[in-house]
């Protein structure tokens, strides 16, 4: 298989990202991405680099830290551009991960108007929720917002 080419300049790459050259330098510190530099020392990337720093721009919104992404990135080849296949493989731990917070997400927004369950018992209606703190024995913590 042919080897991508390193044909893109890094104002090229943040005009196409829509990142500032700082943090597309940023991402490459962090190991993030791989860059090669040419006998002029210039970064260079390939296209493939777009779509990567633009997986770690959507990651970021949805709250993963850099350190989860770059381990999850670890999976994707360097030496070639992924291929959709790679890229499925990548986003199933992704949409785990996505589908329990969307639940989390259901269930604080159907409890936040009430009891959020902290066993705190200083509302009137904390006794209907936790009557005698039990609670308290399942452990520390918005009891009825965490999910098992």
């Amino acid at each position: 298989m042919q080897r991508e080419n390193h044909n893109l300049g890094i104002g090229q790459v943040a005009k196409r990202t829509g990142l500032a050259v700082s943090a597309i330098r940023y991402y490459e510190d962090e190991g993030l991405i791989k860059v090669l530099r040419n006998t002029g020392g210039q970064r260079r990337f390939k296209s493939s680099d777009i779509r990567r720093l633009s997986f770690i721009m959507v990651c970021q919104q949805l709250g993963f830290s850099l350190a989860e992404i770059r381990h999850h990135l670890k999976s994707l080849p360097d030496e070639r551009t992924p291929t959709k296949r790679d890229w499925e493989n990548l986003s199933k731990h992704f949409k785990k991960i996505l589908e329990h917070r969307i639940q989390a997400l259901q269930l604080l927004n159907e409890k936040l108007d009430g009891c959020i369950g902290c066993g705190c018992l200083s509302l009137k209606k904390c006794n209907l929720y936790n009557p005698e703190d039990k609670l308290a024995e399942e452990g520390s913590g918005p009891r009825h917002l965490i999910p098992d």
